[in-house]
């Protein structure tokens, strides 16, 4: 004999007024089961009646647990509880099992025919009864009667690109006649490739954004950066202004001090002057006194004649203290503080300004390619001097000849950049910025028109803007360091005395076109007296960040 297998479900173990498995069974005569505590509590509070029937009892009776159901129960709890652990419970965000009673297990599938969602044992009978298998099964979802049609209570398999919504295998016929309409997975495709395009285009877009965020950070910080060095500078040229009033304040007041000393002093002199003469008329008023009451002919006259020989004489009329006149001290005082605050600001100011165009400092060398024949390099390319002698170089259409130039191997074509180039010691030089297409053969006057922004030394002393025919400077002091700002946009080229912080001489409103390169002439060797090798200096940004 065959056993046959069946599974029981675990309604079939419920109490009807707990609603828990069995605990200690009992049987009614009218054939239903109840935990014994519950039945005994139901009794107590209602009738002596069937919980689930109404079937009514005139007396109580001895209730005895039913062992076979009692053993089925237990059986069943242990069962549960092993698949309860075997099988993960739903958490929030999980779709639940739709058959679990008590914990809800988390499902593996859903069934689009059953509209019903299933954790692992439960889905088995999809798994093995040959009905079921034909069932289309798909991954956990919810709200599965949204994927089913509300008119004809179908699958919804299909898509309507007329009314861009999705309907079931009865709708094209009945509804959507005459409609174009496609397989769901088709119109899927379709969208999950421009869904890839969107998703492409929302990163590119999410890559702008975080390449602004870093532009925004980046010129905040080089806002910060300018805002400190402002700040900086105003509080240095505050300081300045403080300290020159305080001179200037200790030096009025010093003279103010130093003019009513020398009266006090004058008038000191003059009052001891006079008590030494009261002094010795009081002493002449005694000898009158005592020769008025002599009775000696002969001694009264003898006396009489020598007083008036060591009397004062001095006539005191014309003697006076003139009081200082302090009347225009103060003004003076303010107009050479007026005077020097001036004078210090411009000069703080300059210096402000260089320190600002030197932080769009780039590092130059030379190029030995543009190099005349006769011009000697340094082995970083950052020295040149006129040498006695000519090499013997290759053609080249960038080099130049016969003048003594060499241009720098960086270009720009935008922004600001700045270099700076020593040129102690040299008695002839020749420092600014070119355009690409400048003649490199032949004589050709250095000048914007043809393409050239620059400045010299001539003879040791003779400095000149080269703007068409030579503009001559007057400089207060000999530079020994020229630094060169260039500000494409703005069409400005500018030259500055490095070490005195000043502005020697600025070309605007240029209208560059094209590339622009460092221009740089040593000036020829002129029998040893020029002879030191112009420098390009080597500028270190983050040591201008700290000053």
């Amino acid at each position: 004999m065959s056993s046959a297998s069946f599974m029981m479900t675990e309604e079939q173990f419920l109490c009807g007024i707990c609603l828990d498995v069995f605990t200690d069974p009992v049987t009614l005569p009218c054939g239903h089961n109840f935990c014994k505590h519950c039945v005994i509590e139901h009794w107590d509070s209602s009738k002596c009646q069937c919980p689930s029937c109404k079937f009514p009892y005139y007396k109580r009776f001895d209730l005895r647990v039913n062992t076979f159901i009692s053993e089925m129960a237990a059986q069943f709890r242990e069962s549960a509880g092993r698949n309860s652990s075997d099988q993960q419970a739903a958490k929030p965000g999980d779709v639940p099992c739709d058959i679990c009673t008590e914990t809800k297990r988390k499902a593996v599938k859903s069934c689009l025919v059953c509209l019903a969602s299933y954790c692992d044992a439960h889905l088995q009978p999809h798994l093995t009864a040959s009905r079921l298998k034909r069932h289309q099964l798909t991954d956990p979802v919810e709200n599965l009667e949204c994927r089913m049609c509300t008119i004809h209570d179908k699958p919804l398999e299909l898509f309507c690109k007329t009314d861009q919504i999705c309907v079931c295998m009865l709708c094209p016929v009945l509804d959507h006649k005459l409609h174009e309409v496609i397989p769901l997975k088709e119109q899927f495709e379709k969208k999950k490739a421009e869904l890839g395009k969107r998703e492409a285009r929302i990163h590119r877009m999410i890559q702008k954004r975080r390449l602004k965020i870093q532009e925004i950070k980046h010129t905040t910080q080089l806002s910060k950066e300018a805002a400190d060095r402002e700040m900086a500078v105003g509080v240095q040229v505050f300081n300045t202004l403080i300290q020159s009033l305080e001179r200037t304040q200790a030096e009025l007041i010093g003279t103010i001090e130093a003019t009513q000393k020398t009266t006090e002093k004058q008038a000191k002199g003059f009052v001891q002057e006079l008590e030494q003469e009261i002094s010795e008329l009081i002493r002449k008023s005694a000898e009158v006194e005592q020769l008025s009451r002599s009775k000696d002919h002969l001694h009264f006259l003898q006396s009489f004649a020598s007083l008036d020989a060591s009397a004062p004489t001095k006539d005191w009329k014309e003697v006076s203290i003139e009081p200082p006149s302090f009347e225009g001290t103060v003004r003076t005082a303010v107009d050479q503080l007026e005077e020097n605050l001036c004078k210090e600001m411009k000069k703080l100011l300059h210096k402000a300004e260089l320190h600002r165009v030197q932080l769009f400092a780039v590092d130059v060398t030379l190029d030995p390619d543009t190099a005349h024949s006769a011009l000697i390099l340094s082995d970083d390319c950052k020295q040149v001097y006129h040498g006695v002698l000519k090499k013997n170089l290759p053609d080249n259409p960038k080099r130049f000849n016969p003048s003594c130039c060499i241009l720098g191997k960086q270009s720009f074509s935008s922004g600001r950049f700045y270099f700076e180039a020593q040129v102690k010691e040299k008695t002839r030089w020749t420092l600014g910025v070119a355009k690409a297409s400048i003649k490199r053969q032949g004589i050709i006057p250095l000048c914007p028109d043809n393409g050239h922004w620059t400045m010299w030394l001539k003879n040791g002393e003779e400095y000149a803007a080269l703007v068409g025919s030579p503009l001559p400077l007057s400089l207060n002091s000999k530079p020994q360091k020229v630094g060169v700002f260039v500000d494409y946009e703005e069409g400005l080229v500018s030259f500055y005395d490095v070490d005195a912080a000043a502005l020697i001489y600025s070309f605007t409103g240029c209208s560059f076109t094209e590339k622009l390169y460092p221009f740089v002439s040593p000036g020829l060797y002129d029998d040893n007296v020029n002879s030191a090798p112009l420098i390009i200096s080597s500028i270190v940004r983050s040591d201008l960040l700290k000053r």
